[in-house]
């Protein structure tokens, strides 16, 4: 086709085989969209497309992905709100016999229906990280690290001290958008004797979200990242994390950790053994 499309937030590009959806830049621009930057969706994604009034003089042209298709939408599972959806392109209402041709054009070329055998949209590049309400969550193409907040992480994180997950030991990933009650990520392991009725804030395998922290632009494009590395076991292109510590983060964990063992939150085994891993890591 290559015609270009322009509506609010985002502009279509519609090649022979792909839509590639250009997300703009601006303080009114939804925060995901300007996470995501650009997008290019392979028509084989697609299962279908629809053309609908939006709101205060609008339409709505969307692309509906095919199942499986896209780690981001598999991640987000739903929760995302209409004006954070991806594949919606909102037009003045004077536009709207243009987006039709589109919308035609479109469901002429499609071919593909139901789910996919594997993802065909590409999901955020390594390396990611973002800052939840317990700790903080990298993510380098193999493996996801999660390092506990002194502030924010229980006791029982603590106790089971920072933590490291290849990605061939993990079977998916469970996405809580930090819009709702209780938002979270929670890598689910492939391990059989992983306790996945635990509270995300007393699950070593999972970060929580809330007061600002976890938002939907840093933790949603994380997920999906972690969730297509998951189910192609393959790694993406990334930087090496640096191996030491910053001492002075150290002696703060060491710190936080003495008061627990005050409060007999921690016994003197654990504080011996915990006290003398943070030190190795000097």
């Amino acid at each position: 086709m290559g015609d270009v499309l322009a509506g609010f937030h985002a502009v279509w590009e519609f090649e022979s085989d792909s839509v590639l959806i250009r997300y703009e830049r601006g303080i009114r621009t939804p925060k995901l969209f300007q996470a995501l930057g650009e997008r290019r969706i392979p028509l084989a994604a697609v299962e279908g497309v629809t053309l609908a009034p939006g709101r205060r003089g609008t339409v709505a042209l969307c692309l509906r992905p095919r199942p499986g298709a896209d780690p981001l939408m598999d991640a987000a599972d739903g929760q995302l709100k209409e004006g954070s959806d991806p594949y919606r392109l909102v037009l003045p209402a004077e536009r709207e016999t243009l987006a039709e041709y589109y919308a035609d054009e479109l469901k002429g070329l499609l071919t593909e229906s139901g789910p996919a055998d594997r993802y065909l949209v590409a999901a955020p590049g390594a390396p990611l990280q973002f800052k939840a309400y317990d700790g903080k969550a990298s993510f380098d193409g193999t493996s996801v690290q999660f390092r506990w907040s002194w502030t924010g992480a229980s006791s029982t994180k603590w106790k089971a001290g920072d933590q490291s997950f290849a990605v061939a030991e993990l079977s998916g990933v469970e996405w809580r958008s930090p819009e709702v009650f209780e938002g979270h990520l929670r890598l689910i392991r492939r391990s059989a004797g992983q306790a996945a009725s635990a509270q995300p804030d007393q699950d070593p395998a999972a970060v929580v979200f809330g007061l600002g922290y976890g938002p939907v632009h840093e933790s949603l494009p994380f997920a999906a990242a972690v969730l297509a590395a998951v189910r192609t076991r393959g790694p993406v292109p990334a930087i090496p994390a640096p191996a030491r510590r910053d001492p002075a983060d150290i002696a703060e964990r060491i710190r936080h950790l003495g008061e627990l063992h005050q409060a007999g939150l921690v016994t003197d085994e654990e504080f011996s053994a915990k006290k003398a891993e943070l030190l190795a890591e000097l």
